[in-house]
């Protein structure tokens, strides 16, 4: 991961001029797990559907009808297009801690990752951007300088996905956000999972020995990818932890009979909200059920700067543009410039490249 640069955009600057206090890098990148529990129930544990007319099979549906909710915006692509054609698709993930999702649906959003899952080349990318990073919300830009994790607050999912759209000119196709809460349940309901610790410590009650296996429950889990002060490395030693458990329950929902349980569909019903909707995660299940099979793991770095007392991520123009040629090539579009973060437009870049 290459070193950002401590540098703002130029415009960014003039907007801001004595107001800034360098402090020590700060990283804010919090891979949490609970997001891609969706992902591995649809994708990898694609078997369920072809149990059709079975009490599992009605189960499911009856949850993506559950969780389905619409973002209220205009897709940039066509969604169902690239669905049915098995091609390169993105979707950004969300997790809040506000609660039951059914009770309350605002909230600043604690984790923001960009999935992209590309079937042609089984490859699946996440890329995790600072919750505080420096922006301006779209349809809200006379706030700024705002905080990405406040743009589901503005608006919900869609002012969420158009203020990612504009801040990298990526399109976005779908999103899901999940209670970051439900993490302990949805590890139970997959019968646990079992990691070998990278270090030996101890947190929330829970102790791990370094190259010990341990099987662990939800609330070890839990804990296990929380702990990020004890650790020399800091919030990427966390986030080698947060894969360690992403792979373990992968593992998991290889075998089908782990997650063919009414426990296991009711925790997704409660825990998450998504508009990919039950069709789509068939066309999911069924093309893109080998993405999995390569992980690539990546996040936006950036500088912490204090505007007018409070603090922000600072992504400088160099490192938002990597970020942008990543995730705009596992799209498999043409190469672009990175997006504006004070335009209030939301035109996106949606070319294909010519390498397929």
């Amino acid at each position: 991961m290459p070193t950002s640069s401590n540098e703002l955009s130029e415009t960014t600057k003039k907007l801001q001029p004595n107001r800034r206090q360098r402090r020590p890098i700060r990283k804010h990148h919090r891979l949490k797990l609970a997001f891609f529990i969706f992902c591995i129930m649809f994708v990898s544990a694609s078997g369920v559907f072809f149990y059709k007319f079975t009490k599992l099979y009605q189960q499911a549906r009856q949850t993506a009808t559950k969780v389905y909710s619409s973002a209220h915006i205009s897709k940039v692509r066509d969604t169902q297009q690239l669905l049915q054609q098995g091609k390169p698709i993105s979707i950004l993930l969300m997790g809040t801690d506000t609660g039951a999702l059914g009770r309350n649906f605002k909230g600043r959003t604690d984790t923001l990752i960009v999935l992209v899952l590309n079937p042609q080349k089984q490859k699946m990318t996440l890329v995790s951007l600072p919750r505080d990073a420096l922006v301006a919300i779209y349809g809200f830009e006379n706030s700024y300088p705002s905080k990405l994790n406040s743009a589901y607050d503005y608006g919900g999912s869609g002012t969420a996905v158009k203020t990612v759209q504009k801040y990298l000119n990526i399109p976005i196709d779908f999103y899901a956000t999940i209670n970051m809460g439900g993490l302990e349940n949805l590890v139970n309901a997959v019968n646990g999972v079992t990691i070998t610790p990278t270090l030996t410590f101890s947190y929330g009650g829970y102790s791990f020995k370094k190259n010990i296996k341990q099987d662990l429950n939800g609330k070890q889990a839990l804990a296990y990818v929380r702990m990020r002060h004890s650790d020399p490395l800091g919030d990427y030693g966390r986030q080698l932890r947060q894969r360690q458990v992403l792979t373990a329950i992968s593992h998991k929902g290889s075998n089908l009979k782990s997650l063919m349980s009414s426990t296991f569909f009711n925790e997704i019903g409660n825990e998450l909200r998504t508009d990919l909707t039950f069709k789509d995660l068939e066309l999911l299940a069924f093309k893109y059920r080998h993405t999995s099979r390569n992980l690539v793991s990546d996040h936006a770095q950036g500088t912490q700067d204090v505007i007018d007392g409070v603090s922000f991520e600072a992504v400088s123009e160099n490192e938002k543009q990597r970020v942008t040629n990543e995730l705009r090539k596992a799209l498999q579009l043409e190469s672009a410039t990175t997006g504006n973060t004070l335009s209030s437009s939301n035109q996106i870049n949606i070319n294909s490249s010519n390498d397929q």
